[in-house]
């Protein structure tokens, strides 16, 4: 039984839909880490025949990601866990792990964290901004078009005084391709 409150960290689509209960939501920033479309959406924004793109966390030495710590209560700490390995491990091409969070009004907390497995078949790093637009602009899945994924998570760092030049040009560049 968990009998410590846990910590999650979001930095895409767990800033606006987490699906969870939680006590408490702060700015953080997690170092060695930078969020990116690098996987493969194969359910939720694509199909296997037609793969999207979500966010991960992608490792690289220099970068740091801001986005949001979650704290959820230490009894509701096992249910939290089940729903997001539901969630979030769907193909195993994220790794849950555990990693320091920083908080943007000080502090710092031991957060889980789904970082994009390197080695699996859906990881799609180092594509240009171009090509991951193109992908977006045409992928659907169960969970709805990649577009309103990159909307969504826009439309909430923006809200959140986050400013990820990546996700921005992305989302400046399918607002200008119009509807597919």
């Amino acid at each position: 039984m968990q009998d410590k409150e846990l910590w999650i960290f979001g930095y895409g689509s767990l800033l606006w839909k987490p699906g969870f209960l939680y006590v408490e939501r702060r700015l953080a920033t997690l170092h060695g880490y930078h969020r990116a479309f690098c996987m493969y959406s194969v359910h939720y924004r694509g199909s296997a025949t037609h793969p999207g793109l979500v966010l991960a966390l992608e490792k690289r030495v220099d970068a740091e990601c801001q986005g949001v710590g979650f704290r959820v209560a230490a009894e509701m700490a096992v249910e939290t866990l089940v729903y997001l390995r539901k969630r979030e491990l769907i193909s195993a091409a994220y790794l849950e792990e555990t990693h320091e969070i920083l908080f943007q009004d000080g502090g710092r907390a031991r957060a889980v964290c789904y970082v994009i497995n390197q080695n699996h078949a859906q990881y799609a790093g180092g594509l240009s901004l171009g090509l991951q637009a193109e992908i977006i602009q045409k992928s659907t899945g169960s969970a709805g078009t990649n577009a309103a994924y990159l909307e969504n998570t826009a439309v909430h760092l923006e809200k959140l005084g986050i400013v990820d030049h990546d996700i921005v040009a992305l989302d400046e560049m399918i607002k200008r391709a119009g509807p597919q």
